[in-house]
């Protein structure tokens, strides 16, 4: 599990995250959705030590972020940011063998190959894993990064807008596979998403943030409310119920 609790950080003097609490459930996939601005990416930096927090807690199997050695929470956490521009020409292989450095620190074993092997199939890249990440669509790339992920074999995986760049088809697909990560091999993923039927469609639990807040917390059902959302997002929206998914209507 993750605790995190009375989260503080600012920005130039600015507060961007003000007092946020929250637990995270083990082998369940949680995603954040608001706004832009909300403080959901800066909450997956904070979670992930990418950047420091001023005041407040995270514990992350029930041992305080500060107290992870960096390789040890490379080991157990793993984290894919909305840019992930790397100057180097690589092959999707090769990109996804960078998930295997908490282990072998660039001296690929049988054990790291495995794991790479796995990471390419689970996520359907087998076929283009000797082709060079300059060659690939966004939506390509974008499965190669997350494959990166997962070869990193963490207990928690977080992803910050991993449907940027994919279509309908290819989003529906990678929030399936993540539904499977998380029921299959157990893993606990954290997702931010901007989409809020996709949110509704596939997560167990659903934390809302605006301006820096959480706003309100609970199952698809309890979030996904007119009146919620409004508070949410400052618009009327519509929802109705789509078999047993309740699902936001834009007009």
């Amino acid at each position: 599990m993750i605790k995190v609790r009375s989260l503080h950080k600012k920005y130039h003097g600015r507060a961007v995250v003000k007092d946020v609490s929250f637990d995270i459930q083990e082998g369940k996939v949680t995603s954040f959705i608001g706004p832009n601005g909300a403080g959901k990416s800066t909450v997956l930096s904070l979670m992930s030590r990418l950047i420091a927090l001023d005041s407040g807690t995270i514990e992350i199997a029930g041992k305080d972020i500060s107290a992870w050695h960096t390789t040890a929470l490379s080991k157990k956490l793993g984290i894919l940011k909305q840019s992930n521009d790397i100057h180097v020409r690589l092959t999707v292989q090769e990109l996804v063998a960078f998930g295997r450095f908490p282990y072998s620190q660039g001296r690929l074993n049988t054990e790291d190959h495995t794991a790479i092997a796995h990471a390419l199939d689970f996520m359907d890249l087998g076929a283009i894993a000797d082709r060079y990440l300059d060659e690939l669509s966004g939506g390509q790339k974008q499965r190669a990064y997350i494959a990166m992920i997962i070869a990193q074999e963490t207990d928690y995986i977080l992803l910050d807008e991993p449907l940027n760049n994919l279509d309908i088809k290819h989003s529906i697909q990678m929030m399936k596979m993540l539904n499977r990560l998380a029921l299959e091999k157990g893993k606990t993923i954290i997702v931010v998403l901007h989409d809020i039927n996709f949110s509704a469609s596939y997560s167990d639990y659903i934390i809302a943030m605006k301006d820096g807040r959480v706003i309100k917390e609970g199952i698809a059902k309890d979030i996904i409310q007119a009146d919620i959302l409004k508070s949410i997002y400052d618009i009327d929206l519509r929802v109705e119920s789509f078999g047993k998914c309740q699902v936001c209507l834009y007009h």
